[in-house]
């Protein structure tokens, strides 16, 4: 049986003419799906029961089930999806006055290895396929109570390792017959993989491009992010600098603050000077500790006076708002507890 999530609007219709269903058919399954929310064939009212009888046999439109959901008081929503495989992923429903924000995982687990990430603690397992991704918007949009306004690949994985699907995820997301979510609302976050980072400027996609810095010299970065390793801070800076003249789109700079780690006036100038060399701002994200790991938050204070050293050397920095702390927000949190011995 085939993903809806997974097809395109012309794979759709030549399915339905295959069958001999007229085209237009698939504008209205579209409609429904990406625009009502609805993910059952016989609830779609002005399809024929026999054509809904057929496509629940052949074309499934949710593959998972959520089997935990967790609930912070700022209203940040996680959920765990769980797949056929018995494999879980964590997808995040941010809302704010201004916006609703889905986070989305692009693997199961992640081989980055982040020493302050509970995402990689068991490894990656596998990627997840283009339509597991968008299943993830499904899922959330059936707890959100208005519509999601912005998309950001941020959850578990490393969606530039899992490229085509993540690519693919993005013109989903963006396709006016699918989820019609603006391109400028959409984040890829990356650990810095150079030649994705190049490959991904020439989709034409003027998307937002999130880079996870974590530290301002390649030897502090190396210890927090074994994974990157293989890639300088220097590479990334060139490969980011190609992605804003193909895309003309400012680059953000993640910078999770670790106590005593990373969050000293020598690392912030250190910063200052890699910011200096793109169109960039610097997201300045107090840690969300995870309690097997030995890593804590800085002060308020300390994170201020980190983004004023920045703003003093002339870059855009600000220290972003904690959300979701008491809903086991950090990536890979809820899922770890799911699958620790009990």
């Amino acid at each position: 049986m085939n993903h809806f999530p997974d097809i395109t609007p012309r794979q759709l219709e030549a399915a339905l003419t295959a069958i001999g269903e007229p085209g237009y058919r698939a504008a209205q399954i579209l409609q429904w799906v990406y625009r009502k929310g609805v993910c059952d064939y016989s609830a779609m009212t002005d399809l024929p029961a026999d054509l809904a009888n057929r496509l629940a046999e052949r074309l499934e439109i949710l593959t998972g089930r959520i089997v935990a959901r967790s609930d912070s008081p700022d209203g940040v929503v996680k959920l765990l999806i769980e797949w056929r495989d018995s494999q879980c992923i964590e997808s995040v429903l941010i809302p704010s006055p201004s916006r609703v924000t889905a986070c989305l995982s692009t693997q199961v687990g992640c081989a980055v290895a982040c020493g302050f990430c509970a995402s990689g603690m068991d490894g990656m397992q596998r990627n997840l396929s283009c339509g597991e991704i968008i299943e993830q918007l499904l899922h959330l949009r059936s707890v959100a109570e208005s519509r999601i306004t912005n998309v950001v690949f941020m959850g578990v994985g490393e969606p530039l390792a899992n490229y085509a699907n993540t690519v693919s995820a993005v013109r989903a997301i963006i396709d006016p017959e699918r989820l019609g979510i603006s391109a400028r609302h959409v984040t890829v976050s990356t650990i810095g993989l150079a030649k994705q980072i190049r490959r991904l400027g020439k989709e034409g996609l003027p998307i937002t491009l999130a880079i996870s810095l974590h530290a301002p010299n390649d030897a502090l970065r190396r210890q927090l992010i074994p994974g990157a390793a293989k890639t300088t801070i220097a590479e990334i800076v060139a490969a980011a600098r190609e992605f804003y003249q193909a895309c003309k789109r400012e680059i953000t700079l993640e910078y999770v603050l670790l106590k005593g780690v990373n969050d000293t006036k020598l690392c912030a100038d250190g910063l200052a000077r890699i910011a200096a060399q793109l169109r960039c701002n610097v997201n300045l994200i107090r840690y969300n500790p995870v309690p097997s790991l030995p890593y804590e938050a800085p002060s308020q204070g300390v994170a201020k006076a980190f983004a004023q050293r920045l703003r003093k050397c002339g870059v855009n920095a600000h220290v972003r708002r904690p959300r979701g702390c008491s809903a086991n927000a950090a990536c890979g949190q809820l899922r770890s507890q799911r699958t620790e011995p009990r």
